[in-house]
């Protein structure tokens, strides 16, 4: 568990039932996650690198994900 707050702190700061710091925490999962895969996809295109910022941006996705049902289940008290 030590390792999953250090990986994904803010998942951890949202309390059982609170909503408002579930919605803030969740929405900052898919702003964050949905720019930084938008500049990555930019970036993708270039034909050298692109095979590296592909796979970072999969890493992002997966990062994303993993926050994502980490938040849902902080939330229902499961976490």
């Amino acid at each position: 568990m030590d390792l999953l707050r250090k990986i994904w702190p803010t998942p951890f700061k949202i309390e059982k039932g609170n909503i408002v710091s579930f919605l803030i925490q969740l929405i900052i999962f898919l702003v964050i996650t949905a720019v930084v895969g938008w500049l990555i996809a930019i970036l993708a295109k270039i034909a050298i690198v692109g095979i590296i910022f592909g796979l970072i941006g999969s890493l992002m996705g997966i990062y994303g994900l993993v926050g994502i049902v980490l938040c849902i289940l902080k939330f229902l008290g499961i976490v």
